[in-house]
């Protein structure tokens, strides 16, 4: 189980790396990669798949990550994964789905995401 558990947390990993990725890419520029919501949908699916596979296995007995901690990583996750299907459909709207996206629709995606990634390092 601890390989499932590894398997999952990779791809949690990279979901978080093409989201933050897509967003610095896209800094200079009024889109949105349509990569991000596939990333915010692979991390989301990478965590929920690593806690589960942790409980289920007894993995973390020893106590683990604090329950509140996951619960609130999870809602910002969610937020992020809605937050990049508007930016996505939004942007497709424009010149062969490379369309501009709101600022602060962007700006929240890049935002929400360092603060997911600093409650999983420092809390």
């Amino acid at each position: 189980m601890e390989f499932l558990y590894n398997v999952f947390a990779v791809l949690h990993f990279v979901g978080w790396a093409i989201v933050l990725g897509g967003y610095l890419a896209t800094l200079r520029s009024p889109g949105l990669y349509r990569g991000v919501f596939h990333g915010a949908l692979s991390a989301l699916v990478g965590g929920v798949g690593m806690v589960g596979v942790a409980e289920a296995s007894g993995l973390w007995d020893d106590g683990g990550p604090d329950m509140a901690k996951i619960g609130v990583k999870l809602a910002i996750t969610v937020v992020i994964a809605v937050l990049a299907f508007v930016a996505k459909r939004q942007g497709s709207k424009g010149d062969n789905g490379t369309g501009a996206v709101a600022p602060g629709l962007k700006h929240s995606i890049g935002g929400l995401t360092l603060v997911n990634i600093l409650i999983a390092v420092f809390w």
